[in-house]
């Protein structure tokens, strides 16, 4: 009886950890292929720099950028690029080390997927778009696969953003130190799909689901010392 019980119980782990990393993987693929299909058309079909208003404070506007999401540069461009996908194959590990762990809700999983996705979407950017698409001055249109070859090398491509959300603007007044008498713009940041399920994600880490991570955390510890142990054990025999 306890042997059925111990089977029934390994065997139900086992379809939540495939049901888990399923979830897993629809997620991330659902969001790298919107956000590339999203970004090859807006390539394809905007100059740099074109401003399409959706609504007065929805715009697509085409810019490139060669760091991180919002079109922040910080760092170099092929160290970012290493960095982006270092972060994605530790999420990846991470999660395949917490796939059993119980007590770990849905969410959870769904929230370390838009990550994992939305990071893995610019990675494509800055791997492939320099070598698959030309750079051509405005108002003339890139081209897939141009003949005479891409603007730059393999992980030196740019970033494709177009959301912009400008929600409302003013101009400070002039009695302000500082800031007085100049424009102010909010939300000046243009960002992808990419960037939004990164930012979504940690989000609904932070608000939702931080006692899951540290669990998870808990797990990944508890499980190291239990294999350091049973590699103890080995070696004694």
């Amino acid at each position: 009886m306890i042997t059925e019980n111990n089977n029934l119980a390994a065997t139900s782990a086992h379809d939540v950890a495939a049901r888990r990393l399923w979830l897993v993987v629809a997620i991330s693929l659902f969001v790298i292929i919107a956000d590339q299909i999203f970004k090859i058309w807006v390539k394809t079909s905007f100059y740099l720099g074109e401003d399409l208003p959706i609504t007065g404070w929805w715009h697509l506007k085409f810019i490139e950028n060669n760091g991180m999401a919002f079109g922040l540069e910080l760092w170099n461009k092929i160290f970012l690029t290493a960095g982006r996908i270092a972060a994605v194959v530790l999420f990846i590990w991470f999660l395949l080390k917490i796939r059993k762990a119980e007590g770990l809700r849905t969410g959870f999983f769904v929230a370390v997927a838009m990550i994992i996705a939305g990071a893995a979407g610019n990675i494509f950017d800055c791997v492939f778009y320099g070598r698959i698409f030309n750079d051509p001055m405005p108002p003339q249109i890139a081209v897939m696969f141009p003949e005479g070859g891409g603007y730059a090398g393999w992980f030196e491509g740019r970033v494709v953003d177009m959301l912009y959300f400008p929600l409302f603007s003013f101009y400070w007044p002039d009695w302000i130190p500082f800031v007085g008498g100049s424009y102010f713009e909010f939300f000046q940041f243009i960002f992808n799909i990419a960037d939004s399920s990164i930012c979504i994600g940690v989000a609904l880490l932070i608000i939702f689901y931080s006692n899951d991570a540290s669990r998870a955390f808990h797990y990944i510890g508890d499980e190291t010392e239990k294999n350091k142990e049973r590699s103890r054990k080995s070696k004694m025999k």
